[in-house]
């Protein structure tokens, strides 16, 4: 049942903040949540002298707290604890299958902008079909707050079946009753270097073109959820740029990614990849249907 939202803790300020933003979305939504924390034990030699009571003592402290702080932040929100003994990324995966939403903790770039997607996030992120949000840590905790009316952007692709990602982009902002702006980008074919006379106009009419695809691509959604505010942005050049760009100050960005895995491992994208390295905000991604 896909009724409740998953939050891996291990009691870092990352996990902290991914907590307090899961516990918001997961009041929005009138949903349980679920605090997981996984242990890939023996720890030595990476530990050495640690025993399994010392590990076993620190999860439990690290879901107590994170407990009692959301419980004082939200009091009626129903939160359940699971400590397990499994490499992190399976056990969060696992864990995934049978929620809404899973979220996670990634540390940010101090005084630049962004994250550090650490192994283990994006471990857990390519193996599962679950919607994953990575939430960075802000300069003030409290700043993550869901329903300040900031915008979602959601980075579409006419050449893909965007379906999941429009779905839960336009969830989201209905749910949090702000506008969405959807963000493409295109690019001449590579053969058009190679034109000793080109003409401008051609690239004007592919533009036109191109929007007029992510129009109609946006139609259905518009007519199901009619009171999202939506918008549409079309440029020239390279997606993750402008998504980046658009998460200055928006509530959530949401990207998909492919599912298709090529020998070297699964293929994220390359404007997935830009996002979920840049954005200033809350990155959702969403595998493609």
């Amino acid at each position: 049942m896909n009724d409740h939202i998953t939050i891996g803790v291990d009691g870092s300020a990352e996990s902290r903040a991914a907590a307090r933003w899961a516990a918001q979305e997961a009041a929005l939504r009138l949903v349980p949540l679920r605090l997981v924390h996984a242990v890939d034990w023996p720890l030595d030699p990476v530990v050495p002298g640690l025993g399994r009571e010392d590990v076993d003592r620190w999860a439990d402290q690290a879901l107590t707290e994170a407990t009692r702080d959301l419980h004082r932040r939200h009091p009626r929100l129903e939160i359940t604890t699971r400590c397990l003994a499994a490499r992190p990324a399976a056990a969060l995966a696992a864990e995934a299958a049978d929620a809404g939403l899973l979220v996670l903790g990634s540390r940010g770039l101090g005084g630049l902008v962004g994250f550090i997607v650490g192994s283990v996030a994006m471990s857990t992120l390519v193996a599962t079909d679950t919607p994953v949000v990575l939430v960075r840590v802000a300069d003030d905790p409290d700043a993550l707050r869901i329903g300040s009316g900031a915008e979602v952007i959601v980075g579409v692709d006419i050449h893909e079946s965007c379906d999941r990602v429009l779905a839960f982009a336009f969830e989201e902002a209905a749910r949090r009753h702000c506008a969405l702006r959807a963000v493409h980008d295109w690019k001449m074919p590579a053969a058009y270097a190679y034109v000793p006379f080109f003409d401008p106009d051609n690239e004007r009419d592919v533009g036109r073109s191109v929007t007029h695809m992510v129009e109609d691509m946006l139609v259905p959604w518009r007519h199901k959820f009619p009171d999202v505010d939506v918008s549409h942005s079309v440029f020239m050049g390279s997606a993750g740029d402008h998504l980046v760009r658009a998460s200055q100050g928006a509530g959530l960005v949401v990207v998909g990614r492919h599912v298709r895995r090529s020998p070297l491992g699964t293929h994220l994208g390359p404007v997935t990849h830009a996002v979920l390295h840049h954005a200033a905000a809350p990155v959702a991604v969403v595998a493609h249907g």
